[in-house]
């Protein structure tokens, strides 16, 4: 039996759920339900607030363009949210979109926005960052929603890092051939886990240095070729997972 339902839509609401609770449900929500999915009466809906697990609910139409749902059991126990920090220098919109959105697949349990010397603007939506970060845990089976920080200078953000927490920061110019060994060097075991990842035009050396300066953290190389930040997203948070985090 697959461990996830991918047959019937999955939504995010506030709500406190339990079972035989009716919600409204958002305009948005009831016109995706109703007119995109053209689902009808008594079709199984999943819900999710982060908080209480997953339940399947039935859809209630009211009319064309409302709806309810009515919750009927509990189909998942709530996790704990992954103890997995993503830090990222703000892109352009529509990579940081695609960023956020498979952080938050791979395993990010906190997005933290990070302005470097060479990041391009300093301007970044939470509002955003969440509804993509809730999209993402929509489509991919996930409960916890990760939590979203406030963007901060990259000083405060390394200061912010609990000592014990290992930071794994994507260097294009480390000296490491390996980075699955270098991963399994710098830590035994599975620590808490800090993911640095910077702007198009990379670290300044003032950065790199402070950066090097702190204790408990590995520069790891992402292999022969300069990767855009978005697809070194992606390429880091596989690595890290398989090593030393929730993949193994």
């Amino acid at each position: 039996m697959a461990l996830y339902d991918f047959t019937a839509p999955r939504l995010f609401v506030e709500a406190d759920l339990a079972e035989g609770r009716v919600l409204p449900l958002e305009r948005a929500q009831a016109n995706y339900l109703l007119t995109v999915l053209r689902k009808s009466e008594g079709e199984p809906v999943l819900l999710f607030n982060g908080r209480d697990g997953e339940w399947r609910a039935d859809l209630v139409p009211n009319g064309r363009k409302s709806a309810e749902l009515r919750i009927v059991a509990r189909t998942r126990h709530q996790p704990a949210p992954p103890d997995l920090h993503y830090l990222f220098a703000p892109l352009k919109t529509g990579r940081l979109d695609y960023m956020a959105q498979k952080a938050v697949e791979m395993g990010a349990g906190t997005l933290c926005p990070v302005f470097t010397r060479f990041t391009q603007g300093e301007r970044i939506k939470l509002d955003r960052l969440r509804a993509n970060a809730i999209e993402a845990a929509e489509q991919c089976g996930i409960l916890a929603i990760p939590d979203i920080a406030e963007p901060v200078r990259l000083p405060t953000a390394l200061d912010a890092l609990e000592p014990e927490r290992l930071l794994v920061f994507c260097d294009e110019d480390a000296p490491v051939a390996d980075p699955v060994a270098a991963l399994r060097g710098a830590a035994a075991g599975a620590p808490p886990l800090a993911v640095l990842v910077g702007p198009e035009g990379g670290f300044h050396e003032e950065e790199r240095a402070l950066i090097a300066a702190r204790p408990n953290t590995v520069a790891l190389s992402l292999g022969p070729r300069i990767l855009r930040a978005d697809t070194a997203a992606v390429a880091v948070m596989a690595l890290v997972q398989a090593v030393l985090g929730d993949a193994r």
